[in-house]
């Protein structure tokens, strides 16, 4: 299933200077935008998604086989390999260990080089709110983009942050729930569960 990244209201906000054009509150207390398929256009220093061209993930302790449009472009696909050891961090806007977590998690971008993959998904938030949380926080790594929640659904867990472990099959090698404080704390993890040194 894919998830369209919700642009276009995104883009009526970004252009004509107004918070509220083409948005209304989804009930929840947060702001829903009008999805769209086409992500060109948006102005964000994200860069975009890997191309992905692994074997299809067939093992029973892996990530539920779902797809997310990235908000630099590309597409997130947990149904393909990855090819390489990578670490998925869930986070939003609304959350505050978040904000003390992502600039952490570009940290670990940073240092992973080839050797680690390194993305984000952006979970039950708006598109502006999440770009421009993440702007602030001077992340670039790729993030794609859950508006409504829908792997953390299926997973049956609640808030975040939350970051996924995955070995370069698509296993999930680890789940580590709540703020991973420090880069050297991601490098321990990494270290333990993907056999990666940094």
């Amino acid at each position: 299933m894919r998830r369209a990244l919700a642009v276009a209201g995104a883009a009526l906000v970004l252009l004509s200077g107004c918070t509220g054009a083409g948005s209304s509150d989804d009930g929840g207390g947060r702001v829903a935008e009008p999805a769209v398929d086409d992500v060109q256009g948006l102005d964000t220093a994200l860069q975009s998604c890997p191309e992905q061209s692994g074997e299809p993930v067939e093992a029973a302790d892996a990530l539920p086989p779902m797809s997310f449009d990235c908000i630099g472009g590309g597409t997130l696909d947990l149904s393909l390999a990855p090819g390489v050891p990578t670490v998925v961090n869930v986070w939003g806007s609304w959350c505050p260990p978040c904000r003390d977590e992502l600039p952490v998690v570009q940290q670990l971008a940073d240092a992973g080089g080839d050797q680690l993959q390194v993305l984000g998904l952006v979970s039950q938030d708006t598109l502006t709110a999440a770009d421009s949380f993440a702007a602030d926080a001077g992340v670039t790594f790729p993030n794609a983009f859950d508006q409504q929640g829908d792997l953390m659904a299926e997973l049956g867990r609640n808030g975040a942050p939350y970051t996924f472990f995955l070995a370069a099959d698509g296993t999930l090698a680890h789940t580590e729930a709540g703020q991973v404080a420090d880069l050297a704390e991601f490098e321990q993890l990494v270290s333990e569960h993907l056999g990666v040194t940094l």
